[in-house]
């Protein structure tokens, strides 16, 4: 299969790995890209999955937050940063998260066909396009989420002006100033660490067992002098060090590099006689994903590498 520079392009874009490391990767797997990816990270050329991190498209992340209790988050991306921080965008975009939390609609396309509580007449999708013709600027609502804490509170969290957005639940018998604090932190934890999980039980045995694949090859590679048993302790413990990092309550404290996240939470609940868990974050960061078109890309690539 014919390798083009497109391809290379969007396996680059995944995991951060050399141009060329890329286009041997996909030569390798005939062209397959989740096989590709594999491949450079068996060989320790993929450090980590960047595709999340690679953010490239305007707009912004706002939240809202009713009694505590119920909230939402949307992302509504624009062209350029020049219009993501136009009023008339930004109004746009208080509306479609207020909407959100009022209405609790059950996916896009249902959201796109409701009436526009600001204007009945139309619905979400006739006010978006309307929006786009006063603008001048390709808009879009690409996501949203909307959440009920039943047994406790939720938190919001934005960062950057709307660059980062965060949403945290918690089932709490005490909600009060300290407790809301703590979630908030925790909040700015998340925006800061982008955890996948709140904690290890939510990881599945499929992840792990995937990722002690991964581990494995790596460490062989590296240590192949290395007897059997020395290679399994060695990818226990980088399986630890992962779950450390990409688990929220088993993080370091950004605040207290003494504290862990859930001693952190700890911590508060039992200065405030409370019953504290972090149940769920949601957590958008603008463009996530999305890849920014860059002029001359593919003929840089080409020229590199004789395609």
């Amino acid at each position: 299969m014919a390798i083009t520079a497109g391809m290379v392009k969007e396996l680059r874009g995944m995991t951060g790995a050399g141009m060329m490391d890329c286009k041997k990767a996909l030569t390798e797997t005939n062209g397959d890209m989740d096989a590709a990816v594999e491949f450079l990270r068996k060989n320790g050329q993929a450090k980590a999955e960047k595709k999340a991190g690679r953010i490239a498209a305007e707009g912004i992340v706002k939240t809202v937050v009713r009694d505590d209790k119920v909230a939402a988050i949307v992302e509504v991306n624009s062209e350029t940063d020049f219009v993501a921080k136009n009023e008339e965008f930004q109004g746009f975009v208080d509306a479609v998260v207020n909407q959100v939390a009022d209405n609790d609609p059950a996916d896009m396309d249902a959201f796109m066909a409701e009436a526009w509580a600001v204007d009945s007449s139309k619905t979400v999708k006739d006010a978006l396009v309307e929006k786009i013709a006063v603008i001048g600027e390709n808009l879009n609502i690409r996501r949203f989420e909307r959440v009920n804490a039943e047994n406790g509170c939720v938190v919001s969290y934005i960062h950057g002006g709307g660059r980062i957005g965060v949403l945290v639940v918690a089932d709490t018998d005490v909600v009060n100033d300290e407790i809301k604090t703590c979630l908030k932190n925790v909040a700015m934890q998340v925006a800061a660490m982008s955890p996948k999980y709140v904690s290890r039980d939510e990881v599945s045995q499929e992840y792990m067992d995937h990722e002690k694949e991964i581990l494995l090859a790596q460490a062989k590679k590296e240590n192949p002098e290395k007897p059997d048993n020395i290679i399994e302790k060695m990818i226990i413990g980088r399986l630890n060090k992962e779950l450390k990092e990409i688990c929220l309550l088993d993080q370091v404290y950004v605040q207290d590099s003494d504290l862990t996240v859930a001693k952190y939470v700890d911590k508060v609940a039992k200065e405030n006689n409370a019953n504290l868990a972090v149940k769920k974050f949601i957590r958008f960061e603008t463009g996530e994903g999305i890849e920014k078109k860059e002029e001359n890309f593919a003929e840089e690539v080409a020229k590199q590498m004789n395609m």
